[in-house]
């Protein structure tokens, strides 16, 4: 989802010695990006009258702003940064347009939305289906999908939370870890017990339970 990191570095360091061409191409570089993390993550309600893009040149302007003081105390990677202004970004909107009667943040997303979105929640889907279904089960892949995206609406923050990072973000385990602020261990084991959860919501048996 996010541009490979070596060409990132290459801009930050032309950036930090006062290229502002530089600056202008690194946010170029990951606009598609936050886009496409906008789109996922913005709440339906929100989403119906503000215009993605409009969020997305927020955040790139905001990121704009904020480079030279990342660049001094670069905490976390220049992606997961990036992430959580557009994440800071979307909350506070929806905290202006909903009000007292806004949910979470994570709560209405725009999955599958088209493109590699449908393609993560497929390639999910299968993922949770027993290695040994038959190729005859192939045809269940679209109810699958459909089951699991109603199944993540029912878990809790947490849970939800770091199976979108993972499946529709593709982010790595250590990013998790970093973006969490929580050690790469813990994110292991928080992952693998939001897979359980959601194999229980899906009625989809735990090989490992049964092993041995």
């Amino acid at each position: 989802m996010w541009p490979e990191s070596d060409k990132t570095l290459d801009l930050l360091n032309e950036a930090a010695e006062g290229d502002d061409s530089a600056v202008n191409r690194l946010m170029n570089r990951h606009r598609d990006a936050v886009h496409r993390l906008v789109r996922m993550r913005l709440d339906q309600a929100v989403a119906r009258r503000v215009d993605a893009s409009d969020v997305v040149q927020d955040v790139l302007l905001e990121a704009s702003q904020r480079l030279s003081d990342y660049v001094r105390n670069p905490v976390m990677p220049f992606h997961l940064w990036l992430r959580q202004l557009a994440r800071d970004r979307m909350i506070d909107m929806h905290r202006r347009h909903r009000g007292a009667r806004r949910r979470s943040v994570d709560r209405e997303q725009h999955f599958g939305m088209g493109g590699d979105d449908d393609q993560s929640a497929a390639d999910f889907a299968n993922l949770l289906k027993d290695a040994e279904l038959t190729p005859a089960a192939a045809a269940l892949r679209k109810e699958m999908q459909d089951r699991f995206l109603v199944a993540l609406d029912q878990m809790d923050d947490a849970d939800r939370e770091i199976i979108t990072m993972r499946h529709f973000e593709h982010l790595g385990n250590s990013e998790v870890a970093t973006a969490l602020g929580l050690s790469p261990p813990a994110a292991g084991m928080r992952y693998l017990r939001a897979i359980r959860r959601l194999r229980e919501l899906l009625g989809v048996e735990d090989a490992s339970e049964n092993a041995g």
